[in-house]
């Protein structure tokens, strides 16, 4: 039987979870709702023993930069087909311009900000790892419907901005894909097939809704965290065809406008 072992069991390693247990995987887990204790040392390593596949969705450590998998147990992964969910931030700002898993990195170029996401991207891809780069993930209690809904959505001038999203049954699915097919190692980007502004994606979600969009701010006036100002200094569109030829992948919402018709 295809034993899963998954550090950090948050909102997309749960879906995955569900679908490769329906499929008679075993599945076990680290984080809050998992069943091994992460700081266990001997229990972690005993959940490896027993694992034929690892998929680790926990990120670096924000101050250190270390990635804390890889520190406590990397040395232990061995023999185990790997799998990490990364980012597609390992692109850094690309200007709007196209990327896929052929373009350098920004810890393999070395350029802008230090980004540990990058590092431990290419940490796990040095072992041999399926690196999944994921954009921005939306989907049940986790998109612009229920940002609307809260009052917490905004509209930022940035003329030209553009991200790229994937809704999270469609990166669950990748993810399995690659999972139930021994996939090649190396890098796939899960990102929908409309690349987009936060705006447009706002507005419409705002539409489904019968109210009215917020009005639009500038970056000062929004008053951002750190973080998400750092998000709205990046622009790329991310291309997908590598896991649409590789793994067989299929979007079920292609943009975001199948995806907020299915969340309504």
């Amino acid at each position: 039987m295809s034993h899963l072992l998954i550090f950090g069991l948050g909102y997309t390693a749960k879906r995955i979870a569900a679908r490769l247990e329906a499929l008679d995987w075993k599945v076990e887990a680290t984080g809050s709702a998992g069943t091994v204790d992460f700081g266990d040392a001997g229990a972690v390593k005993s959940a490896v023993e027993r694992a034929t596949h690892i998929l680790s969705s926990v990120p670096p450590d924000r101050e250190a930069g270390d990635d804390p998998v890889l520190a406590s147990y990397g040395k232990d992964l061995g023999g185990r087909a790997l799998y990490y969910l990364s980012s597609t931030g390992v692109y850094g700002d690309q200007q709007g311009a196209w990327v896929d898993e052929a373009t350098p990195t920004i810890a393999q170029t070395g350029e802008g900000r230090r980004n540990a996401r990058a590092e431990a991207d290419a940490a796990w891809m040095e072992m041999g790892a399926r690196v999944f780069r994921l954009p921005g993930i939306y989907g049940p209690t986790r998109s612009a419907l229920d940002r609307v809904r809260e009052g917490r959505a905004r509209r930022i001038d940035l003329p030209g901005q553009v991200f790229s999203r994937c809704h999270v049954d469609d990166i669950a699915s990748g993810v399995v894909a690659a999972l139930t097919s021994d996939a090649p190692a190396g890098a796939y980007n899960l990102g929908d097939d409309l690349p987009i502004s936060g705006n447009a994606v706002t507005e419409h979600a705002c539409a489904l809704l019968g109210v009215e969009p917020p009005g639009m701010e500038t970056l000062e006036e929004a008053k951002l965290s750190p973080m998400a100002r750092g998000f709205y200094g990046e622009n790329r569109r991310v291309a997908n065809g590598k896991a649409k030829r590789v793994l067989g992948w299929k979007l079920q919402y292609p943009t975001y406008v199948e995806g907020l018709a299915n969340l309504l």
